[in-house]
């Protein structure tokens, strides 16, 4: 008989996933440099890189707090380092909620984590997705490209509710969802843009609206 070993998960009911890059190594240091040192207790927290080369899927390295996931790592490749990001953490963690966020943001109340972690923990019924929502109300090209010129200058953003990149925050339901979703959100250029796009209207019906903009700043 063969026996087959299956890796216990492990456990963290909320962990924070920073999108980093190879390029800005340095912008991750200087979030380990200032606010991550004030990270509130039971909030594991991973910078993500990604290496479309790496022999496995995703890489943990715990030392560093880094995630290295099987996905090109540059900017238009975002809704593909995320969603194998996602993949990651749920084959590896029992967790309720992930927050995401990037590489340029300063969080100079790093408490607001915890209250967020309290807030989620007596919602009822539970919240699936939040973050600063926008409301696209009908098809519009977007302008992005002017700011990223690597980005086509034609891409159409269809009707829908998204919370900003800037920082969101999902349930391990929603999460399991967006995973069936994978191809579609890989499809995509706007990260957050293709997660609230793909989440299901069902876990969208409450978004829980939070005011990002009062608590996370771009690095100057």
């Amino acid at each position: 008989m063969i026996s087959l070993q299956i890796k216990e998960k492990k456990s963290s009911d909320y962990i924070l996933l920073i999108m980093n890059c190879q390029k800005y190594r340095q912008k991750a240091q200087q979030q380990k440099d200032t606010w991550l040192q004030r990270l509130v207790p039971g909030l594991a927290y991973y910078h993500v890189l990604g290496n479309p080369d790496l022999d496995t899927e995703f890489l943990f390295n715990e030392e560093a707090n880094l995630l290295v996931v099987r996905a090109p790592d540059d900017y238009n490749s975002l809704p593909k380092k995320v969603i194998a990001a996602f993949a990651a953490i749920q084959q590896t963690y029992n967790y309720k909620y992930i927050f995401k966020t990037d590489d340029d943001q300063n969080v100079e109340d790093t408490k607001i984590f915890k209250t967020l972690m309290l807030l989620l923990a007596m919602k009822k019924p539970q919240i699936h997705y939040g973050g600063h929502i926008v409301n696209i109300r009908r098809p519009q090209i977007s302008n992005y490209y002017q700011l990223h010129p690597e980005l086509p200058n034609n891409l159409v953003l269809r009707p829908t509710q998204y919370c900003s990149g800037r920082f969101y925050l999902l349930s391990s339901v929603a999460v399991n969802q967006l995973l069936q979703r994978r191809q579609h959100i890989e499809q995509e250029y706007f990260e957050d843009y293709a997660i609230g796009y793909n989440v299901d209207p069902i876990l969208k019906r409450s978004i829980f609206n939070i005011d990002t903009n009062k608590y996370f700043k771009d690095f100057v």
